[in-house]
């Protein structure tokens, strides 16, 4: 009635590939680990032979935990890996499936088929139970005098195969255990840090790590001391390399986030070998997406992956590092995908500068630390995180047809708030000045933010310039010495040359009231259409020119985010507003904003 694809399980294991066989399912048993993700061992049975040294695959995990596959379900085995272990000196077989469709569902079958029989002698102590089965351990490297050491010439077997064009047989990532003495493993460079130098009571060193991917999984690898000298520069990102001879550890989860129980790490007998066959089957990232509607259930702190529709993003902007006091670069990008929830992630330095959100790319972020301040989630990248933009994956086209055809004119729940240490994008409130008065904004121990659309009533010319101290670092106004140098109070130099950055006071008006604020260089600059330098060369050539300037950008519409604080002049508080960041308007937001509002509105009216 049921036909299993009988005799498979012997040529399988004894290296030959069948293709798609028909098997049933026995039973499971979940594996101790020392990591925090599972792993499953299955008992097959093709109606001949019954084996407990099968392995599933740990994306196919919810098979089991979705009770899919059951015991007595009769299963297609579209993908295995053959994964060698040693045994006490003896190599022994270890399927692991990798892709599999239940056919038939155990409910259905209700009883084993066959009259199957015990693969290899593996039931001991006379139990054939499938319980004891799969109780019975899965062999262990033997560590004693007696196991098998790889020799010098075998030490060259990669390069040698390479050179000689013969195959070289290679193990899954997934397939990967440290029980395993003899691997290879085919991957591609997905990610690939920076040399790190470490100094402390033990000594001195540098590594570097990167994150390898094939069709079936992801693993970090890491390079201390010689092997980081030797590897580093002959390794690059996104190239495919046979790699051997690793030591594979339990991965630590506080350094990496990549969905693998095990890490590798180089020592002097790894090898490292070119593969000039650049296959597409293998990924250049393998992503595990987390849609933005569940970010918000998620802990502080936690590493995800994220695609989304970069709907909006700010300018650069620049913050100051507490510890460093290194000036940073970053910009704020607003992603929305199909749940219609928005969330800010934020790019620094490099990343960040080239970024181009004009033409609303999907962006497919790995690795990035999710924050949370003011009841509020938001994105990080750090400097593990991969960014690619409009990736040529399944899922990256989907969105974009999502986005091109209904997602653009859709309103949108965000789940990231205004953020505190001068956070330039554009998340927070959108309010008049009126509403913010009376919300009595910026009265609290701590400022507030929030969004105004409002028009430049004027701005003031007077002191809206300044020479300040050219180092990078550093943003003091100089002192004229009269003599050609100018000198810094807080770098404590003279220097002959200088930098002129902008502080402008601006009166700027909505339909309810009107506030002056305090614009500094780089928004200064946005409203003027103009750096500082250039301004500051304008009113050294042409004091007319420079006040006409400062003309043209009355009556112009902006959207500013505006941050607001109580703040101590002489014994007398005073409301003091700062620009945070400020862009052109966007009508067609602007619009939707307006439109939630009077939905709002709309069924208050009907409560």
């Amino acid at each position: 009635m049921y036909e299993l694809s009988e005799g498979a399980l012997d040529q399988i294991m004894n290296g030959v590939e069948v293709e798609k066989p028909i098997l049933q399912i026995l039973g499971h048993k979940k594996l101790q680990s020392a990591s925090t993700q599972e792993r499953y061992r299955l008992l097959v049975s093709d109606g001949k032979r019954i084996n407990s040294y099968a392995m599933l695959a740990t994306q196919l995990n919810s098979l089991i935990t979705n009770d899919q596959l059951t015991e007595f379900s009769v299963c297609q085995v579209n993908r295995y890996a053959i994964s060698m272990i040693n045994n006490s000196g003896t190599q022994k077989r270890v399927m692991v499936i990798l892709n599999i469709d239940v056919k038939i569902p155990g409910t259905e079958v209700g009883c084993k088929i066959g009259n199957p029989t015990q693969q290899d002698g593996n039931v001991q102590n006379g139990d054939s139970t499938p319980a004891a089965r799969l109780a019975a351990p899965v062999p262990k490297t033997n560590n004693s005098s007696n196991s098998v050491r790889p020799g010098r010439q075998q030490q060259s077997y990669l390069n040698d195969s390479v050179s000689s064009g013969a195959g070289i047989a290679t193990t899954p990532i997934e397939a990967l255990s440290p029980y395993q003495n003899r691997w290879v493993i085919r991957a591609r460079v997905a990610n690939k840090s920076a040399i790190k130098t470490w100094s402390n009571a033990r000594g001195e060193g540098s590594l570097f790590s990167m994150d390898l991917v094939d069709e079936t999984g992801e693993i970090r690898c890491t390079a201390f001391r010689d092997q980081c000298d030797k590897f580093y520069n002959m390794i690059e990102f996104g190239k495919i390399y046979y790699i051997s001879r690793c030591q594979l550890k339990p991965a630590n989860k506080q350094f990496s986030n990549l969905k693998n129980e095990y890490e590798m790490t180089m020592t002097s007998e790894t090898e490292v070998v070119p593969c000039h066959d650049d296959s597409d089957e293998i990924p250049t990232v393998k992503y595990d997406f987390a849609p933005i509607s569940e970010i918000d259930g998620k802990e502080p702190n936690a590493i995800i992956d994220v695609l989304g529709v970069c709907k909006s993003c700010s300018d650069i902007t620049t913050v100051v590092a507490r510890t460093t006091r290194k000036e940073l670069k970053k910009r704020d990008v607003n992603l929305v995908d199909e749940s219609n929830t928005m969330v800010t992630l934020t790019l620094w330095g490099t990343q960040a500068d080239e970024f181009d959100g004009s033409s609303n790319p999907v962006v497919a972020v790995k690795g990035a630390r999710l924050a949370e301040f003011n009841g509020g989630k938001s994105l990080s990248t750090l400097n593990s995180s991969v960014l690619q933009i409009d990736p040529d994956i399944p899922e990256a086209h989907r969105l974009r047809g999502w986005y091109n055809t209904t997602g653009c004119t859709e309103n949108v729940h965000t789940i990231s708030k205004g953020l505190g240490g001068g956070s330039g994008g554009m998340n927070g409130p959108w309010l008049t000045f009126k509403e913010a008065k009376d919300m009595q904004l910026g009265c609290r121990e701590t400022p507030d933010y929030f969004i105004v659309k409002a028009t430049i009533n004027m701005i003031r010319t007077e002191n809206s310039l300044y020479k300040a101290c050219p180092t990078d670092d550093c943003k003091k106004k100089l002192i004229d010495q009269s003599n050609e140098m100018y000198r810094c109070e807080k770098c404590n130099r003279n220097y002959p040359n200088f930098k002129y950055r902008l502080l402008a006071s601006i009166n700027l008006a909505d339909w309810t009231d009107n506030q002056w604020v305090t614009a500094f260089n780089d928004e200064a600059g946005k409203i003027l259409g103009m750096t500082a330098q250039e301004i500051g060369e304008l009113k050294d050539n042409d004091d007319e020119a420079f006040l006409e300037k400062f003309g043209e950008s009355a009556f112009k519409t902006f959207l500013l985010k505006l941050r607001v604080k109580m703040e101590n002049y002489s014994d007398e508080n005073r409301l003091k507003s700062t620009v945070v960041n400020v862009t052109p308007l966007d009508i067609k937001s602007y619009n939707n904003h307006l439109i939630a509002q009077i939905k709002e509105l709309s069924n208050m009216g009907k409560a």
